[in-house]
């Protein structure tokens, strides 16, 4: 018995040493599995964010609902106001002029801790008043700062101090393929934020501004966004929403907002010289096509065809002509007409600029005193 007792506990205590060597060998515990999985988790989690709750408050405060209001007034067409009419009954019968109200709305962005809003020119036109509303309700008064109708952007002030702010972000770093949302107040239902990403960059010609350098974005922008803040991922400030492309009134995935590189110069130059001060020629220029380059006998289709210079204008009394083609402005080559307009504005008035170029076969070299770009002018 004592021999048979011994061999089953040898055995016995064997086997469970082959288990326990086993189980280590082959085996993970548990407590070494946990940390690498939820290393894995949190990698994930770093690698591609989930939300951007994060950046939309840090901007969304400093984005306002604009409320305006204007006075018109409109002539009743009735009968009583008819020439015919009144040749036999005079004005004994004629209405009254009525009064009406009309009320419109957009966003803005506050940019300044002195109470300076950034919004679209378009939205606060011809206001007779004008209230901001921040997005925890309260409501303010503001009055006009300055207008650049040229890029459809507006200052407006509040005498409030204790606003919130927007970080400024750099918008010419942005790329084709970032996240952006767009932050306003679609339709007045409030604010609201929509997400896209930057479809483009450097949109011009639209017909849109005089101005125009314009990103484009797929994030929905519609009725009542206009001077809305477009931001990056970060909540930084990126552009100002500006237009939509649509033929039905609503958003289509194309939308386009000033880059706020453009709109930071241009209320930095209303705040200081209460306008904005541009460069001008007095020239209208068109792009030089196949067909044009053949019938003006050009070797190169580059450079821009004059057609049509203002009497009296900087270009005029320098001697360029209609028909002349400007190659080049300070050595900068010129590919199309728009190039004349963005290079001359960026010249202070009174500076002088090199103009090369071709007129009837020939070279020729005149250097133009730029004045200043007029309020209301068309022509280059």
């Amino acid at each position: 018995m004592h021999k048979a007792f011994t061999y089953i506990a040898t055995s016995t205590l064997a086997g469970v040493a082959a288990a326990y060597i086993a189980v280590s060998l082959f085996t993970t515990p548990t407590q070494e599995l946990s940390p690498t999985t939820r290393s894995i988790s949190s990698q994930i989690h770093q690698e591609g964010p989930v939300s951007y709750a994060s950046a939309v408050q840090l901007a969304a405060p400093a984005v306002v609902n604009i409320f305006t209001a204007k006075v018109t007034v409109q002539r009743s067409n009735s009968l009583f106001n008819d020439p015919l009419f009144q040749r036999f009954f005079g004005d004994r019968f004629q209405s009254q002029p009525r009064k009406k109200l009309q009320t419109s709305l957009g966003s803005g962005v506050i940019v300044s801790n002195k109470g300076y809003i950034l919004t679209n020119h378009h939205v606060i036109a011809d206001a007779d008043e004008i209230r901001i509303v921040l997005s925890n309700g309260r409501t303010l008064d503001a009055t006009i700062a300055g207008v650049d109708p040229d890029t459809d952007l507006a200052v407006l002030k509040t005498d409030t101090k204790d606003l919130p702010i927007i970080t400024i972000g750099d918008s010419q770093a942005i790329q084709v393929g970032d996240v952006v949302l767009a932050i306003g107040n679609p339709y007045g239902v409030g604010q609201t934020v929509t997400m896209g990403i930057v479809s483009a960059t450097g949109r011009d010609q639209l017909g849109i501004n005089t101005f125009e350098n314009f990103i484009q974005t797929d994030a929905a922008i519609n009725p009542g966004n206009s001077g809305g803040a477009l931001i990056n991922a970060h909540g930084e400030l990126v552009g100002i929403n500006t237009a939509i492309f649509s033929k039905s009134g609503g958003s289509q995935g194309i939308g386009f907002a000033i880059p706020v590189t453009l709109a930071k110069g241009v209320m930095e130059q209303i705040l200081k010289k209460g306008r904005v001060v541009r460069g001008w020629l007095g020239i209208a220029g068109q792009d030089i096509t196949p067909e044009l380059a053949e019938s003006f006998g050009l070797k190169e289709h580059s450079g821009v065809l004059v057609s049509g210079v203002l009497n009296g204008g900087p270009a005029d009394k320098a001697g360029i002509q209609p028909g002349d083609v400007i190659a080049k402005i300070d050595d900068k080559v010129l590919t199309r007409s728009h190039d004349i307009l963005n290079i001359i504005a960026a010249v202070p008035p009174g500076e002088k600029v090199n103009i090369q170029g071709w007129r009837d076969g020939a070279s020729f070299d005149i250097d133009v005193e730029v004045s200043e770009r007029p309020r209301i002018q068309k022509s280059e």
